[in-house]
């Protein structure tokens, strides 16, 4: 027989004993000041922090090496944990110097909007739970739609990144062809093989992901050749579609790119809109990168098209700058998000209808449970408002292309591509080394060169494959680099490069 449940409790709470871990007013203001003293010194200073801390995982671990807690420790011990342990073991993507990966650098009333969502802790899955919320969500997700051009009745809603903005896609793309069996029976019933067409150069490795967790396989991802500015060939598109079907299989999804990952092509989207409408695929733009581009007047015509796209992917926590995490999906149908992940349960609506209802974004997107993302991209869009932006997205433009010149009138350093965007690839391959040859030595000095700056501290760039050579890749997405930290990172690089000749000849 089951014990009592009170015989189950060590000791029962009374008024005298309830635990109340709140902190009072007074003693929360007196830690919310000093927290924003130490966020307010840490920007100060991000231009003379070491971009990478380069410490080990030996020198690292050991700080955060300790026991579960038995009892509570002091707060503003915690807090200061953050400014001396956590702030110099850290990588510092809000610096003017962090060009790895894609990432933007963190508004500053962004870093004030996480706190704020934070303190609502809104679950913002469903309207009645956060009315507010889900309101802002949608009408930011509106006026993301306007700025690239999109059709502002579109659907959309904010997820984690471009992984699961992209795998979002490939579901309502998924589910209009297989229709509503697939809910059922899963992939199976369908008996078919789904196949998805991108650019071959450089796929975003998120596809790859996409296609594995919704069960298409990795090898049903088709890549179609590109042409010498590294863009989908459309003709090469149209002859690969055809012969797929003529095997038996099913073409399902065009994926073009706005603003590629290591050269930041930009697709002919249109011309690539006009295959997926004559074979009917879904046509998505991933403009994880470089869709926000399209603000920009002198850039539109390069981004005609992406208004026939049944989806497009952009990650404000890139080109955007707000805060991670914050990737976006919008879909022109709003529909088919709600065909694509349909869900019903009594206690998430109610069991009977009442006039409290709005947008269930629980059944829009892959999350039931959902955070407060859009108040940090609707707090900065109205700080900066949309000319500002493009003030800053011109800005970021004008250091990729003041890098390319500082490249090509170098003899130690060649270009890879014109730059499209805010990415560069360039190669440090000095005019005594070049040749089919020295390729594998050209590749191991610039994954040298590009050791050597990171751990400088100077800045933070990785290396990338362009082509099948290695190569220096520089993301430039900060709202705070400038012309100044752009030759400074070069200037750094070319001492490196002196070094390293200096080296080789010597050995």
């Amino acid at each position: 027989m089951a014990q009592p449940i009170e015989a189950c409790v060590a000791e029962t709470p009374t008024p005298d004993t309830w635990f109340n871990p709140d902190l009072d007013a007074e003693a929360f203001r007196t830690l919310g000041r000093q927290v924003m003293d130490d966020i307010a010194s840490y920007f100060a200073a991000l231009n003379t922090r070491p971009v990478f801390p380069a410490r080990t995982l030996a020198d690292v671990a050991p700080l955060f090496d300790a026991p579960v807690p038995e009892t509570g420790q002091d707060p503003a011990a915690i807090v200061a944990d953050w400014r001396e342990k956590i702030v110099p073991n850290s990588t510092h993507m809000t610096s003017p110097r962090y060009f790895g990966f894609v990432m933007g650098s963190g508004s500053m009333i962004g870093v004030l909007a996480e706190a704020m969502a934070a303190a609502l802790n809104q679950n913002t899955g469903t309207w009645k739970a956060a009315p507010a919320a889900v309101e802002i969500e949608r009408l930011t997700i509106r006026w993301l739609a306007e700025l690239i051009g999109y059709p502002p009745a579109c659907g959309g809603l904010f997820l984690t990144g471009g992984t699961a903005a992209n795998t979002t896609a490939l579901q309502a793309a998924l589910r209009r062809a297989a229709g509503p069996e697939k809910i059922r029976a899963g992939l199976a019933a369908a008996g078919r093989r789904y196949l998805v067409y991108t650019a071959d150069h450089e796929v975003h490795a998120s596809f790859y992901r996409a296609m594995d967790m919704l069960g298409l396989g990795t090898d049903a991802l088709r890549l179609v050749p590109s042409r010498a500015d590294f863009t989908m060939d459309p003709d090469a598109l149209a002859r690969m579609i055809a012969d797929d079907l003529a095997a038996g299989d099913t073409p399902l999804m065009v994926v073009a790119q706005a603003g590629s990952i290591n050269v930041g092509a930009i697709d002919p989207l249109d011309r690539l809109a006009d295959v997926a409408e004559r074979f009917g695929l879904w046509y998505h733009v991933d403009g994880a990168c470089g869709a926000v581009g399209a603000m920009l007047p002198e850039l539109t015509p390069r981004y005609r098209g992406i208004e026939r796209a049944d989806s497009v992917s952009l990650d404000p926590h890139k080109w955007l700058y707000v805060p991670y995490e914050c990737g976006a999906i919008l879909v022109r149908d709003p529909e088919t998000l709600r065909e694509s992940f349909p869900m019903g349960a009594a206690y998430l609506r109610g069991s009977l209808p009442t006039e409290y209802t709005g947008t269930e974004y629980y059944a829009s997107g892959p999350q039931m449970s959902r955070g407060f993302r859009a108040l940090k991209v609707w707090m900065t869009l109205r700080h900066y408002g949309a000319d500002g932006y493009r003030r800053l997205l011109r800005q970021n433009i004008a250091c990729a292309r003041h890098l390319d010149r500082l490249v090509r009138t170098s003899e130690d350093f060649e270009p890879i591509h014109e730059p499209s965007l805010f990415i560069y690839s360039f190669r440090f391959a000095p005019a005594t080394l070049r040749g089919e040859r020295a390729d594998a030595l050209l590749d191991r000095l610039n994954q040298q060169m590009n050791d050597r700056l990171q751990a400088s501290g100077l800045a933070f760039v990785m290396t990338t494959r362009v082509r099948g050579r290695v190569v220096l890749r520089l993301s430039i997405c900060s709202h705070r680099t400038t012309l100044a930290d752009i030759e400074r990172v070069f200037e750094g690089f070319r001492a490196i490069g002196a070094e390293l000749l200096a080296e080789a000849r010597a050995a």
